[in-house]
């Protein structure tokens, strides 16, 4: 795992503090010597002491020219801003042969202790070490114990010294995985602080909100109070005093209590200038519904807006937000009907997939979480829900719809880390190139290459499907069974062509159907009439009852070389044999679904008379059951592995790599095309 290096010139990166606000980090030069001098003279006497090792403000005109002077090899500086404001500054002097350097830290004491003198330790070492320096070394007085913190929360390598007045450190700037997994901790604290004021809101206002039926923020505000959002809630409109009951305001100027959400449906030009004023109202987060803002002018306005006031933005360009959890109830959106609540987090860069999974949800039984519609997706994205779903305890599993990864080195380790205890599931998009056309089109984002996003799935261990439908048969699959223990299926069937097909199907989707065990066959053969056939797949003729089909069913669980069990059944005018399997899958031994060809719903959950709770997953097609399986087994096979450091390939020529595989995949096109 490297860091992005902060380089001159740029922008700058947005980050996170631990209690969630955002910071500006950048390169520091000569323009900045201003706000460094300022930063180094509202230091308290104290801290003074404690970094110059003395009261002293002589030497803050002789510091504040070196950090400042032009960036090289033997020299580099990081500063972070908050708001307007530089509140932290890091800074390295390479020493005799440059690849050792000593490091210096000063923080404004308002935000000391909430992580960003670690921050800027990591974006300076990153930095040097893409300019040769190895080692960090530092003096600090041994009284100052925030300091000293900072360098062992870093993660990376350290010695320390123990005795004196002073301890001598030295860091080494060698990434390993204890680093990196300091790296997550700090990201999954900062991003679910600054995810409380988009996800757990004590308060919200919708600006925008339309006194008729008919527009979006009319919509967003009924389906707040539909859901019946727990916090304070508010709508700023300048022509009416209350909306369906909510009281209003004329502007965001004149709220008599801060929100910490604004939901903003204004037409696209008024964007902006709704952005900036909840900026300066203190509005730390903003979910922008509005369209139309992505490659004019008005997106440069709105992202100016959130970096000086430091805020989250979800959007713009998107459907909303939501939050089932009973103590929030949130349903920020303008999807129709009310969001069922369940244990599912969904992301979506596409509002209208979003509302295609919460339909099929509902039809399931299921139910969502939390669901965030990135939209043109300027700051939050899927990087940031997979941070806060991993010690979500209202979420089990996590679906994806993202047509573009900004990240995708931190999107396959934050994948990887909430797939080892929760399932994530992806839907492929933009396979080709008039797909990836169409995403760019209404989501402003490059769609990435097919082959980076496959192999980031596959590494990460997510379980990739290719539509919509298929989700919902996956988390079927997962709902109500435990994960298969291996690849091994046994196909029981009253209709020997519905078997046939399972076996076909299995074996499309990697899954294995062994010979049975002998003893398993006897057993199976006491039980059934003698034109039954008792290899796997097993027939056991469309004239048994439910309690024979039933006892074949326990037979097969018992079988030590069987991992999972897809019981194949149509009704008959004796018997509806798979009546029995729920009470035998509630058992939860091992995996155990059901296909029951003709049924009106392509995947449903399967219960009995006694209790009508699902036990297990009933599809349509044995095929469709078949992929589920394979996709859950090969997802617990993933599990099974042992973690594993990623191997860092260093410099690899990536675009002409992505360009080989594409002609490889596409020879017809890359002939057509003279490449």
């Amino acid at each position: 795992m490297t860091l992005p290096a902060v380089t001159v010139g740029s922008d700058g990166v947005r980050a996170l503090l631990a209690d969630g606000r955002v910071v500006v980090v950048r390169v520091v030069g000569a323009n900045d010597a201003d706000a460094v001098l300022s930063l180094h003279t509202r230091l308290s006497e104290h801290d003074r002491y404690l970094r110059f090792f003395g009261s002293g403000t002589r030497v803050l005109d002789a510091i504040t020219k070196r950090i400042t002077r032009p960036p090289g090899g033997e020299h580099g500086a990081v500063g972070a801003w908050l708001g307007e404001q530089l509140v932290g500054v890091a800074n390295y002097e390479a020493m005799l042969g440059g690849t050792t350097a000593e490091v210096a830290l000063v923080v404004d004491g308002t935000v000391q202790a909430r992580g960003l003198g670690t921050l800027l330790l990591e974006h300076l070492g990153s930095m040097a070490r893409h300019r040769g320096v190895t080692r960090f070394v530092a003096e600090v007085l041994a009284e100052n114990r925030r300091m000293i913190q900072v360098f062992i929360d870093a993660g990376l390598p350290y010695r320390m010294t123990t005795d004196g007045p002073e301890r001598h450190v030295e860091i080494s700037l060698t990434e390993d995985d204890t680093f990196a997994a300091a790296v997550d901790e700090r990201d999954r604290v900062a991003d679910v602080a600054s995810l409380t004021k988009v996800l757990r809101p004590q308060g919200i206002v919708v600006v925008g909100a339309g006194r008729r039926p008919g527009s979006v923020g009319h919509a967003v505000l009924v389906n707040l109070l539909d859901a019946g959002f727990t916090g304070r809630l508010t709508a700023v409109n300048p022509h009416a005093e209350e909306i369906a009951g909510v009281p209003c305001r004329p502007s965001v100027e004149e709220l008599t209590e801060t929100p910490e959400l604004a939901v903003i449906c204004v037409p696209a030009a008024a964007v902006p200038d709704a952005v900036e004023k909840c900026g300066r109202a203190g509005i730390p987060a903003v979910v922008v519904i509005s369209a139309g803002l992505s490659g004019t002018d008005l997106a440069t306005r709105v992202l100016a807006s959130v970096r000086r006031h430091g805020m989250r933005l979800v959007g713009p360009n998107c459907v909303g937000v939501v939050n089932a959890d009973p103590a929030v109830r949130m349903d920020a959106t303008f999807a129709r009907g009310n969001i069922p609540a369940g244990n599912v987090g969904i992301v979506t860069q596409s509002g209208g997939v979003g509302i295609a999974l919460v339909e099929l949800l509902r039809q399931l039984g299921l139910g969502v979480s939390t669901m965030v519609s990135t939209g043109d997706k300027y700051d939050v994205s899927g990087n940031d829900l997979l941070l806060w779903w991993r010690h979500d305890d209202h979420t089990a599993a996590a679906v994806l719809y993202l047509e573009s990864f900004g990240n995708p080195r931190k999107f396959s380790r934050l994948a990887r880390g909430l797939a080892r205890t929760k399932p994530v599931i992806a839907v492929r998009s933009a396979e080709s190139d008039v797909a990836q056309r169409a995403a760019a089109s209404h989501t402003a984002a490059a769609a990435t290459p097919a082959v980076t996003r496959d192999a980031l799935f596959e590494q990460a261990g997510v379980i990739a499907v290719d539509t919509v439908s298929e989700v919902t048969d996956v988390l079927a699959a997962l709902a109500w069974q435990p994960l298969p223990e291996g690849n091994r299926v046994a196909i029981l069937s009253n209709a020997g062509g519905a078997g046939v097909l399972a076996a076909d199907a299995c074996v499309h989707n990697g899954l294995v159907v062994p010979q049975l065990a002998e003893q398993t066959r006897d057993k199976l053969a006491a039980l059934l009439p003698a034109q039954a056939s008792v290899d796997n797949p097993i027939d056991t003729t469309a004239g048994i009852d439910a309690a024979t089909f039933a006892a074949c069913l326990e037979i097969l669980l018992g079988d030590d070389t069987i991992d999972a069990v897809l019981a194949a059944g149509v009704p008959t005018a004796l018997a509806d044999p798979v009546t029995a399997a729920p009470a035998i899958a509630r058992q939860r031994r091992k995996t155990v679904l059901v296909a029951r060809p003709g049924q009106l719903a392509s995947v449903a959950g399967l219960g009995d008379d006694h209790n009508p709770a699902p036990a297990t997953a009933s599809f349509a097609d044995p095929a469709a059951a078949a992929a589920a399986l394979g996709r859950i087994a090969t997802y617990a096979r993933w599990r099974r592995q042992p973690v594993s450091s990623p191997v860092d390939p260093g410099d690899i020529q990536l675009e002409r790599a992505q360009t080989l595989v594409r002609e490889f995949r596409h020879p017809r096109r890359a002939v057509d095309t003279g490449a």
